[in-house]
């Protein structure tokens, strides 16, 4: 039972004691609410006020490497069972007069509808850039997925209005700022007890994108703002199904609806963030005011504390352990058949975000960490290919995941949740026992990929695609000089049909 329940519990008690008639005092009265009068409107300001030139060049090449990562992952997802599936939604919903393009088709739907789709697929792998923690009371790699939420409306407002490449980065920066600044700014409890920030603080990514796309004025944006809190949401216990990239595809979608609202005139609370009744409070019981209030752009996310991009499909906090599983198997020639068991430690947060034990589909497998270490050890690999229903459901797999002992080990948990900490040890059948320690993967800020890695990933997801190779070059190449692009639309046609 955690401290809420027990409070709850003895609230419950207290009142019975006291008989009918009687009352307690509120539970929020026992915490005051942190105080930031004017958050919300200086977050709008932020968005109204900010310029190109205002973003620093390492901060710019960083966001390319997401841009081009976020990219590639929607013409993956395009091939995903996911695809399909949203684009007959889409077509349901009718024509409409204004369309964007849908990433890895011909087919061109309103820019809603459009985000909604090409973040489905940004997400449809669990393959996509994650924010970094920074306080040591968040989960490492766990805030949120900043571009998916954010590239696919800035791209569709951009591809519609033949806006340049500059415009594009500008509301791509803007709105992953806002979005990880919330993120990391709200109390833990919003990830611990079950929100999915992707869906939650991504909507505010997504709206301040499309409010700076939009042109809005500072009161409209707030506005954007008030509205876009309403309608984020998304839940932990949809991991590993396909509702969990809905989260993302809905939060990418939801900024259009609110900037287009507000536009029009819509109205909503000035102080969403800050009020007592608001985001802050509703959805995470509180917030950290340090970590955001005067804090945008000082320092940008992408500078510190990082974004990092994944080598592999699956939940971000595996990856450590898989590296270091793949050192191991190079460095001593292992062999799936000489293993007995695998122990892989960890802290809480990492067993009960990685849930699955006993995956049986390729989405449970990549938040399964018995998986994880169940494939490298018999394919030595873990591309998108390996994570598919059949592979999962292979019995050599399923028998190796029984051999997989993923548990929380004491010094795992004391190194904090601001690290991945993995503790490794592998049983052979001979008793040699090969022991790792990895606290950070490949892709982080402490070992990034460079441009030129990311667009080997790129080339392997739109491999998966089944993407022309000359379009697959053309996109690589217009996203490295993007501040130069005069026209989005043309980057829009390589990556459709």
């Amino acid at each position: 039972m955690n401290r809420r329940d027990l409070f709850k519990n003895s609230l419950a008690m207290s009142a019975l004691a006291l008989g009918p008639g009687k009352a307690l005092a509120s539970p929020s009265s026992a915490a005051e609410f942190p105080r930031a009068p004017g958050l919300t409107k200086s977050v709008a300001e932020f968005i109204v006020s900010t310029k190109y030139a205002d973003i620093p060049a390492d901060v710019l090449d960083l966001g390319k490497k997401s841009i081009l990562d976020g990219l590639g992952l929607a013409l993956a997802g395009s091939a995903s069972a996911m695809g399909p599936l949203v684009r007959q939604y889409v077509q349901s919903l009718g024509s409409s007069d204004v369309k964007a393009s849908i990433i890895g088709t011909g087919m061109k739907a309103h820019p809603r509808f459009a985000s909604l789709a090409n973040g489905v697929s940004i997400h449809a792998d669990d393959f996509d850039d994650t924010q970094l923690a920074a306080a040591k009371d968040r989960i490492y790699g766990l805030l949120t997925h900043p571009t998916v939420a954010v590239l696919p409306p800035a791209f569709a407002l951009c591809e519609l209005g033949k806006r340049t490449g500059k415009d594009l980065m500008l509301a791509y920066h803007v709105g992953v700022e806002v979005e990880c600044k919330i993120a990391e700014a709200i109390s833990p409890r919003h990830y611990d007890e079950g929100f999915h920030t992707t869906g939650t603080c991504g909507t505010f990514g997504s709206a301040a994108a499309c409010a700076k796309l939009r042109g809005l004025n500072a009161m409209q944006t707030t506005y954007t703002l008030g509205i876009a809190a309403t309608e984020g949401g998304g839940f932990r216990d949809n991991f590993g199904s396909m509702t969990k990239p809905f989260h993302a595809g809905h939060a990418a979608e939801n900024g259009t609806v609110a900037a287009d609202l507000a536009a029009l005139g819509w109205t909503a609370a000035d102080n969403i963030l800050e009020a007592p009744l608001g985001f802050f409070q509703a959805a995470g019981g509180g917030f950290d005011p340090d970590a955001i209030v005067g804090r945008l752009g000082k320092p940008w996310t992408f500078a510190s504390p990082g974004v990092s991009i994944k080598p592999h499909p699956s939940g971000s906090l595996s990856h450590p352990a898989m590296g270091e599983m793949l050192r191991l198997i190079r460095e001593n020639n292992i062999k799936a058949a000489e293993v007995e068991k695998v122990d892989v430690g960890a802290n809480h947060a990492m067993t009960t975000s990685l849930l699955h034990h006993h995956p049986v589909t390729g989405l449970q497998g990549k938040f399964s960490m018995e998986f994880c270490m169940s494939i490298l050890l018999l394919e030595r690999k873990a591309g998108l290919n390996e994570y598919q229903d059949a592979v999962v459901q292979r019995a050599d797999v399923q028998d190796m995941i029984n051999r997989v002992n993923f548990y929380i080990d004491p010094e795992a948990e004391q190194a904090g949740l601001d690290k991945m900490t993995s503790i490794l040890k592998i049983h052979l059948k001979g008793g040699k026992v090969i022991s790792g320690h990895a606290e950070f993967a490949k892709g982080s800020p402490s070992n990034p990929m460079s441009y030129d890695e990311v667009a080997d990933k790129f080339r392997g997801c739109a491999e998966f695609a089944k993407w022309p190779a000359a379009k697959t070059g053309a996109v690589i190449a217009v996203v490295k000089s993007l501040d130069t692009a005069p026209d989005i639309s043309k980057l829009a046609a390589f990556l459709t049909t």
